[in-house]
């Protein structure tokens, strides 16, 4: 009459799961299962580390976004400020490790830093063996159109430590941080070359996670190439940016400033990599061990900072 029937049938019950469980110290007596058998579903991580995809030469972009055809867009436009712009000079590029996980920790400065980039170029071109980099990074540019997706195709990676404990520990890649942070992108000309505080050594407890070493880079030239003369609060909350500074090219030329840096002389510097192998996970909790060793790796990136500036004679010239 325009309604459905439907039958039920009665369904056979569930066969009783084949396992018994110790009854709960507690007053609702529930069960729960025995150590055997927690300890039998847990998953090995050696079989675990197989599940993720290896690398394909022919792809074209990874599992993190990084584009190789974006790199071979912008290749031309990296070298000339590579080679010609900033003229870089590198030494100890060789402490790179050619395979395995590594944390590459750098000095950062300047509005809009180019470090990151040239850093990236002279492992590309210096290197026995180039590997992609990849960098640890804020979620500042995450909040700009189009800045957001261009970073994510040059290897930028939202600094967590889920991420970097799969770039470094499971797919053994390397990885580029600035412990520094916003701080050191906001210091005054007048405060160049001079490195700020290393956090909380979030970056030491990383490695020692991942079980990778530290290689501390220094960078001398960045801080000349875009220096910061002021800053204007009160336009940094009108336009919501995360920071207005005044410079040579900031704000006269608008949007077109991030490519007018000044022709100053680039030295990279990469230092021997301090072995964390005789730590373990556990020690990533003691404070006092991570802070202790992340101001030794600031004190020696700065130390080889002012001996680059000892030998300079020249900005622009080197």
């Amino acid at each position: 009459m325009g309604g459905s029937a439907s039958t039920t049938v009665d369904a056979e019950p569930a066969p009783a799961p084949d396992r018994s469980y110790p009854a709960r110290d507690d007053e609702l007596g529930l069960p729960r299962p025995s150590p055997e058998e927690i300890g039998a579903d847990r998953p090995d991580l050696g079989e675990l580390r197989q599940l993720i995809p290896v690398r394909e030469p022919g792809r074209a972009v990874d599992d993190w976004g990084r584009s190789e055809r974006v790199f071979d867009l912008m290749q031309p436009l990296l070298d000339f400020y590579y080679r010609y712009w900033f003229r870089v000079e590198t030494k100890g590029v060789e402490n790179v490790p050619s395979e395995g996980g590594a944390l590459l920790t750098s000095n950062h400065s300047g509005a809009l830093p180019p470090d990151a980039p040239m850093i990236m170029q002279a492992i590309r071109h210096e290197h026995p063996d180039p590997r992609p980099l990849y960098m640890l990074a804020e979620h500042w540019f995450k909040g700009y159109p189009g800045v957001g997706l261009l970073t994510n195709k040059m290897g930028i990676v939202p600094a967590h430590p889920a991420n970097a404990s799969r770039l470094l520990r499971d797919e053994r890649k390397l990885a580029l941080v600035f412990p520094e942070g916003m701080k050191a992108t906001r210091k005054l000309y007048w405060q160049r070359y001079k490195l700020r505080r290393f956090g909380r050594g979030g970056f030491v407890r990383t490695a020692m996670r991942a079980g990778v070493p530290i290689v501390p880079i220094a960078v001398v030239g960045a801080e000349d190439a875009m220096p910061i003369f002021a800053h204007l609060p009160l336009m940094q909350r009108l336009t919501g940016l995360i920071y207005f500074p005044v410079n040579h090219a900031f704000p006269h030329f608008g949007a077109a400033a991030a490519a007018m840096y000044l022709p100053a002389k680039f030295k990279i510097s990469f230092l021997e990599p301090v072995d964390l192998s005789g730590y373990g996970p556990d020690d990533a909790e003691d404070l006092s061990l991570v802070q202790g060793i992340a101001e030794d790796v600031r004190a020696r990136i700065q130390e080889e900072v002012d001996s680059l500036l000892e030998t300079r004679t020249s900005v622009w010239f080197g």
